[in-house]
């Protein structure tokens, strides 16, 4: 059994919109069916998805299945004040069966299928393993006010999602109290003793955060019908 995360806990500000973002449409659908469009067709074995929206929201999410007739089955999962708090959340709904566990950002709708099985494949070896992406822009970091200095970009990737783990090692990982230092679920994992195995993501992957990259992405859509 495969539980797929799919966290669904933005708001509308940097995308300049009172709709949450996960719920805006992206060619006709809100962003977040396409993303589990995507994941149900690109897992074939046995699966569960656990949906986590701010309490608030659900009512609204049914009303959007409802409107686009969309029947996938999943459950519902309840948004904490943090991601990690979210992601915790629906770990308590995972399954006894689960071996393993996708965490999966709901507004990336654009990840491979090629990816997903590259994941799924490769934590049958290694307890966690993300997708990741090279850094081809020039690099700098901040030391100071008016001052900065290069760094090396082939020593640094971009992360994406989703990131898969063996169940046993992500419950446990969740198990700590929160720290700030927790950026994504890999964060998490290392923290608590686990390395992260990490394979070649999709650019195409983004994160749907502003606008432009909600124009980006109904444009690349577009060119994958």
């Amino acid at each position: 059994m495969i539980s797929v995360i799919v966290v669904a806990g933005g708001s509308g500000k940097r995308m300049l919109s009172e709709i949450p973002k996960q719920f805006l449409e992206l060619n006709g659908l809100p962003i977040i069916m396409h993303t589990l469009n995507k994941l149900n067709k690109s897992i074939s074995t046995e699966k569960e998805f656990i949906l986590v929206l701010p309490e608030n929201q659900t009512d609204y999410w049914e009303g959007l299945c409802i409107q686009h007739q969309f029947n996938i089955p999943h459950t519902i999962a309840f948004g904490g004040n943090e991601r990690f708090d979210s992601v915790k959340n629906g770990l308590e709904k995972i399954s006894p069966n689960s071996k393993i566990v996708a965490i999966h950002d709901a507004v990336r709708p654009l990840i491979a299928h090629s990816v997903i099985q590259s994941l799924l494949s490769s934590v049958e070896h290694y307890p966690a393993v993300i997708p990741v992406i090279p850094v081809f822009e020039s690099i700098r970091k901040i030391t100071g006010e008016n001052s900065s200095e290069i760094v090396n970009r082939n020593e640094y990737v971009l992360v994406q999602t989703p990131q898969v783990f063996q169940t046993e090692i992500i419950k446990k990982a969740y198990k700590q109290p929160y720290s700030p230092e927790f950026t994504d679920d890999a964060s998490v994992a290392e923290h608590a003793g686990y390395s992260i195995k990490t394979i070649e993501g999709n650019r195409e992957n983004i994160k749907l955060t502003t606008p432009f990259d909600l124009q980006l992405a109904e444009c690349l859509m577009q060119n994958q019908l």
